[in-house]
This record gives structure tokens, C-alpha cells and sequence, in this order.
């Protein structure tokens, strides 16, 4: 399954009218607060490339997030593994969604999805997800997922420059303590 559908959102593959709104995403200083730099259009758009090439290579990676009352591109979610730079390894859930869209519940809706996916289709013992020690709305999704924090994993970023934005914190989440799932939040697609 490489697509499907939640309560309100469509994860699915990328297309080349998600270029421009995800270029403005990742031009936007206040959704790359907490990353060294925004994105030009050319690192934006080989950034999307690379995602699709996963999707279509392994089945999973970055999604792109589509709120399906509108048709709206607002983002990405998702799993990829933890870059080899990183003092610990495993496989890292992640979100990035455009500012029109927070606050809408978007980005726990697509986390919750893309766990689901991990456990219950890769088989994954655990998920992590990974932030800059300052960004308290990604670590408030996490916690709202399940995940736990503790601060003896707390790290500096190997790919971040010295500064406030190096040091990270790692939230966790294991197959064997997440709460039940409930209903399906996902409609499996063709």
C-alpha cells in the first residue's frame, strides 16, 4: 500500500503541482524556523524528486498530504531511516506542513497514519521522530501520538551548524507500548 486515506487527508505520492506550493512552504521562515535555512525552488524541488524516487523504490517514505474536502496540497508525513550522521539509528516519523494548515489537527492526523503504517505494515519494533530542542508544536504532536521523551537522549544535530537550532531532542515510541489504534484511520488505495 503506497497511498491511502485518513478521516480527512489523502497520503499519497507526489506530483508536479505540489512543486510550487511546496517551493512556498519551504520558502516560508516561519515553517523553517527551526531548520538552518529555508529551501531555494531547485532544493525544494530535488527534495520532492528524492521522496517520490523512495515511494516508488521501497513503498514508503515522504508522503505528500492532501486535505481531501479541497484538493489542498498542505505538506508531507511520513517514515525514513534515521541518517547514518545520527548517534542512534532506527526509522524516524516526520511532518512538515504549510502554516495555512496548522492548528487543524493535520499533522497528528498524518503522524498517527504513517505509525499505524510502520508497525502494522513494515513490522517496525519502534518509531522515532527526531526535533530541535525549541520546537515545542512538533514535540506536542509527538506526545499527542504516543511518544515518549526522555532528556538522556537529547543530542546535537551532526547536521545542524553550532548554534541554538544543533541541539535535538528524540521521542520514542514502541510497537509493544503504543495504545490501540481504535477504528482504522486509514482507507487503503488501489
Amino acid at each position: 500500500m503506497s497511498e491511502w486515506r485518513t478521516e480527512r487527508l489523502w497520503l499519497r505520492h507526489w506530483r508536479e503541482s505540489d512543486l510550487a506550493p511546496w517551493a512556498a512552504l519551504n520558502a516560508d521562515p516561519q515553517v523553517r524556523e527551526y531548520f538552518p535555512d529555508v529551501l531555494t525552488r531547485e532544493r525544494s524541488d530535488a527534495s520532492a524528486a528524492r521522496f517520490q524516487a523512495d515511494l516508488e523504490r521501497r513503498g514508503w517514505g515522504w508522503w505528500a498530504v492532501e486535505v481531501r474536502a479541497t484538493g489542498e496540497f498542505i505538506g508531507f508525513c511520513g517514515l525514513d531511516p534515521v541518517e547514518e550522521s545520527m548517534p542512534f539509528t532506527g526509522v524516524e516519523a516526520g511532518w512538515r506542513l504549510a502554516r495555512s494548515a496548522w492548528g487543524h489537527g493535520y499533522a497528528t492526523e498524518a503522524a498517527l497514519a504513517v505509525v499505524d503504517f510502520g508497525f502494522e505494515r513494515l513490522g517496525l519494533p519502534e518509531i522515532l521522530a527526531v526535533t530541535a530542542a525549541g520546537n515545542l508544536r512538533s514535540q506536542a504532536v509527538m506526545r499527542r501520538i504516543g511518544m515518549t521523551y526522555d532528556p538522556a537522549d537529547d543530542f546535537d544535530d551532526p547536521g545542524v551548524p553550532e548554534g541554538p537550532l544543533r541541539r535535538s531532542v528524540l521521542y520514542r515510541l514502541r510497537a509493544d507500548s503504543r495504545r490501540p489504534s481504535g477504528p482504522p484511520r486509514r482507507t487503503p488505495e488501489a
